[in-house]
């Protein structure tokens, strides 16, 4: 048999829903949390553009959330933006939920088709050099993304 990773789901019209991959599940303090779950939570909140998120490792909790998100319009300006979208986590799944970090980026790693390069952005939240980006449809955004980390 074999499977693709991806969860998918018949509403009472007979549509299918893609709902994601289910092999990327995190576990937050022997919590499993989803990376969706995690993201349709950020980009809920109306400052949110888009939103990818990793476990990284953590002493304390063996994996911790990482969030990338590119933000709209004026919330560029907030200085308390961080604060608010880990709070906004926090109310829409619960504490456990709450990102570690959360990196205000310019533009997601993505490939050609469009695809987040999660691994990417784990090396990122890890402090790893980053991997192989010669499949992204725009080499320069990892660099980008380094240097809105340096602000």
């Amino acid at each position: 048999m074999y499977f693709a990773g991806d969860g998918a789901k018949k509403d009472g019209d007979g549509d299918i829903w893609l709902l994601g991959r289910v092999d990327d599940v995190m576990n937050i303090s022997g919590h499993r949390l989803s990376t969706t779950e995690i993201e349709s939570a950020l980009v809920s909140h109306p400052s949110v553009a888009e939103a990818a998120v990793v476990g990284a490792s953590d002493e304390t909790t063996g994996e911790a959330v990482v969030a990338f998100v590119i933000l709209r319009g004026s919330a560029k300006d907030d200085d308390d933006i961080v604060t608010t979208l880990r709070n906004h986590v926090g109310k829409e799944i619960g504490p456990i939920a709450k990102p570690r970090n959360i990196l205000v980026v310019p533009e997601l790693p993505k490939t050609r088709s469009g695809k987040i390069m999660r691994r990417l952005l784990k090396d990122v939240a890890e402090g790893r050099e980053v991997g192989d980006a010669t499949t992204l449809s725009d080499p320069t955004i990892m660099a980008q993304i380094a240097e809105s980390l340096r602000k």
